[in-house]
């Protein structure tokens, strides 16, 4: 009889892309699911069932959870903003009840420490996702930690950024708040063995490292590790964490609202009673610093990708101070051309033929970089058609090929960052192709966020006019198949 599987629902944030390889590497049958697919379609993950689900929509939630005997629950919903308690509860509440029908044995859900005093909506929304959970028929086993150490950890990104790119911190008191840090690789031991034992189903769990530490104290060990000098601090009462998340867009790669939710429940002292989750699954906790050398070697053993992946160490050129989430921009267009004409066009982009659209736009950039020292003014390719991995195209290289479907370049002009710009062509059903072009910032610091918000103007109309004009130009390759080309036009 085939194993029943194990569901890690939520697979594209944070936790889920690094327990779904962890769980397979195990052994485990593993699907994994999320509201956008092609954000997983590129992790590489093999052996694992990919799906698109949405928790908001209860339609979508039967053949996610067909077959499941264990449903890892890792959905929140603080990046939409406002409101994002109410939709945690309503994914919770649909989840609940698609779990029971669909006759999963056991939930996994990782909520978040809950200080008694605790006013946070990101924070009281974690305890009532978990309630809400636990009123289904379905057992819930649920952890709740605290900061956890890892490349990708939002707090920890915070942190990160702090530490590498501010001079100084003028902050309010919630630096010297505490909380009891856990190691990424010390979370995900608990996650896979908790469910191996019956006599924890329907209990709460505190999932904390060794040390109790001040945000301070923390950003002064990350900054120790990284050898560089901490930026020194100056609290300031009547800064309130609220007032505090204002100028963070400023200072972070982290999306904005996560970051803004994270701080705003910085006011709180957090503790954990870890005894009895590590008298079940004992294992040995890695401290604060030790945990962030592992956060830092796990990204310089990163693999090398062909395509875009939120972090991958070297798509933001193997430099631990640049931004673990981009800055993204982009655009779509459809045309009534086959994939393989469209294909055609992107692939011939850049050199004699420039790139389409705006041309003047993209020669002052280049003669910006060449004033700088930079490549901006190579205007050059190895062939006017052919792409291959590591080719130079004007001042771009090439990171990844899928030939007709996806082009992945690399940035090569001198800026505070690292760019890429990904091109994939899907065909439609009809016969016509769908173009999108989509271009993601890493950023460096506060000159890197300054650069990517000043360059967005013209983002915005650069890419709608790139994507239309290789559409047509798409169409014309096919009109002049077809003789169908006026003569003026040929």
């Amino acid at each position: 009889m085939r194993e029943r599987q194990q569901l890690v629902f939520g697979a594209s944030g944070y936790i889920g892309s690094h327990l779904v390889p962890y769980l397979a590497d195990l052994g485990r049958p593993v699907r994994a699911a999320a509201r956008r697919l092609r954000a997983i379609e590129g992790k590489g993950w093999e052996g694992v069932e990919l799906m698109r689900a949405d928790a908001l929509d209860p339609a979508s939630l039967e053949p996610a959870l067909a077959g499941v005997d264990v449903a890892y629950y890792l959905v929140h919903s603080m990046a939409a903003g406002r409101n994002f308690g109410e939709l945690d509860i309503e994914a919770a509440r649909n989840f609940a009840n698609a779990a029971e029908t669909a006759g999963v044995r056991q939930i996994v859900y990782l909520g978040g420490l809950v200080p008694e005093d605790a006013r946070s909506e990101h924070i009281v929304s974690r305890r009532e996702t978990g309630d809400v959970l636990r009123h289904g028929s379905v057992p819930v086993i649920e952890l709740r930690a605290g900061i956890i150490v890892g490349p990708g950890s939002a707090a920890f990104e915070v942190m990160r950024d702090l530490v590498f790119h501010l001079p100084m911190m003028i902050t309010p008191r919630w630096v010297r708040a505490k909380s009891p840090p856990i190691a990424l690789s010390n979370l995900l031991l608990y996650l896979a063995q908790i469910v191996d034992h019956q006599e924890a189903q329907g209990r709460i769990f505190d999932a904390a490292g060794p040390e109790v530490l001040t945000y301070q104290e923390m950003m002064n060990q990350l900054a120790a590790v990284a050898d560089r000098r901490p930026p020194p601090v100056i609290p300031v009462p009547v800064l309130s964490p609220k007032l505090s998340s204002y100028w963070l867009r400023f200072v972070t790669s982290v999306p904005t609202n996560i970051a803004r939710a994270l701080i705003e429940g910085l006011r709180h002292d957090f503790t954990a009673n870890t005894a009895p989750l590590e008298a079940l699954v004992p294992q040995h906790l890695l401290g604060f610093r030790d945990s962030v050398e592992a956060a830092f070697q796990a990204e310089r053993e990163h693999a090398v990708r062909s395509r875009w992946v939120e972090g991958a160490f070297p798509l933001r050129q193997q430099r631990l101070d640049y931004g673990y989430y981009a800055q993204q921009t982009g655009d779509s267009a459809e045309s009534t051309a086959p994939p393989e004409a469209v294909w055609k066009v992107v692939a011939s982009i850049g050199g004699k033929n420039r790139y389409y659209y705006l041309n003047i736009l993209w020669l002052l950039r280049e003669i910006m970089d060449w004033m700088v020292g930079g490549p901006g003014l190579n205007h050059r390719r190895r062939d006017p058609v052919d792409v291959v991995v590591g080719d130079r195209i004007d001042s771009w290289e090439v990171l990844g090929v899928d030939p007709g479907r996806r082009l992945t370049l690399a940035f090569g002009m001198k800026a505070p960052g690292a760019g890429i710009l990904e091109f994939n062509v899907e065909a439609r059903g009809d016969g016509g192709t769908k173009l999108t072009a989509a271009a993601y910032w890493h950023p460096a610091g506060f000159w890197g966020i300054l650069y990517w918000y000043a360059m967005a103007p013209a983002h915005g109309v650069l890419f709608r006019g790139l994507t239309r004009r290789i559409c047509e130009l798409a169409e014309g390759l096919g009109e002049e198949h077809e003789g169908k080309v006026p003569p003026d036009k040929r």
